[in-house]
């Protein structure tokens, strides 16, 4: 099993229960899914960018993206309906654990001058978003063989009712947040 699932069901549960007062385990907030997206703009003059992205991607969250086409041309952009300019794949149970666990412990220590998460990036609803510059961050991508360097946007999607809910569920899995006295998880 997942090291922050073990994680969650031995000491977060308990902690939110009694932080937030819950009467029962089922009330507590989980992670529910994380998205990753990748928007490749330079798939319109050349595909070999797209098979690029595709390969980081599904290195980085050991599961096959999800092209997306484009909906309406745009002439400004170059792009045509129907052309592939993104890739997306979406995440979970185990492989969501795994992957959160690499993002927090691995990727995110290794960003040049990073200073914490932004802790308002939540929509209201429960749910994170955060961007990464570069792939080459995770350790499974080597950067010797980067050909281009590609951002991501990363969504964790949770079931808590509240942003303060979901903060703080994502700060015990260590999360670290801006303006954090401590971001490590729970032992």
């Amino acid at each position: 099993m997942a090291r922050l699932r073990d994680l969650y069901k031995a000491k977060i549960v308990a902690q939110l229960q009694k932080e937030f007062g819950y009467s029962s385990i089922m009330a507590v907030p989980k992670l529910e899914k994380v998205v990753i997206s990748m928007g490749i703009g330079k798939a319109t003059q050349d595909k070999k960018y797209i098979e690029l992205a595709r390969k980081d991607l599904t290195t980085i969250s050991g599961q096959l993206p999800a092209v997306c086409k484009a909906r309406k041309s745009v002439s400004n952009f170059k792009v045509r309906q129907g052309q592939e300019t993104g890739l997306k794949v979406t995440l979970r149970g185990a492989r969501m654990y795994e992957f959160l666990d690499r993002l927090i412990n691995l990727a995110i220590p290794r960003v040049r001058d990073f200073r914490g998460l932004d802790p308002n990036s939540f929509d209201g609803r429960g749910n994170y978003s955060m961007g990464l510059g570069e792939q080459s961050v995770f350790p499974e991508i080597n950067p010797a063989k980067v050909e281009f360097q590609q951002g991501m946007n990363i969504t964790v999607g949770t079931t808590a009712r509240t942003d303060e809910e979901a903060r703080r569920l994502l700060s015990l899995f260590g999360m670290p947040f801006r303006g954090q006295a401590t971001s490590k998880p729970i032992e």
